[in-house]
């Protein structure tokens, strides 16, 4: 028997709690966007999608591929988060995520999320989750999957803003 796949309420949960929404309250302290890219909504709102970027990454047992992942400053980009594992994954580089302006992602069976901040993605075997984004702040940023356990079996990265 096959394990039961999220539906895209548990999704969106997920999600929640992972950018500061819990039981239906919005953190909106100084510290939940600390660090985040303060006028991201207006540079998602500002940018030309027309000229997007896909970028497809594979995970699975246990690695991130390709590696690193590179990305222009100012460019508006879609990353195709492959799972082609047989386990679930985060992709969990919460820098990288404060590096960027955030305008949905979405998941290729569910539905979509639209939210300024996010942490981490969890994606399933099987799936793939697709994060629409523009980088603004250059630098080296740490990808890992958090699951106890897989960044010591080689479960790690780097993403690139250049």
């Amino acid at each position: 028997m096959s394990p039961k796949k999220p539906n895209f309420l548990s999704l969106l949960l997920f999600v929640l709690v992972h950018i500061g929404m819990v039981d239906g309250f919005v953190m909106t302290s100084a510290k939940a966007e600390a660090d985040y890219v303060e006028n991201a909504a207006q540079i998602v709102k500002g940018t030309d999608w027309s000229k997007m970027e896909t970028v497809a990454v594979t995970i699975k047992e246990y690695s991130f591929n390709p590696d690193p992942l590179r990305f222009n400053k100012d460019a508006p980009y879609k990353l195709e988060i492959k799972n082609v594992g047989t386990e679930k994954h985060y992709f969990t580089a919460t820098a990288f995520f404060k590096a960027v302006a955030s305008r949905k992602v979405q998941s290729n069976t569910d539905g979509e999320i639209k939210a300024p901040y996010f942490t981490a993605l969890e994606v399933f075997p099987g799936r793939q989750l697709d994060f629409y984004f523009v980088p603004v702040k250059k630098g080296s940023y740490y990808l890992l999957c958090t699951i106890e356990g897989h960044e010591e079996q080689g479960m790690h990265g780097k993403i690139v803003i250049e």
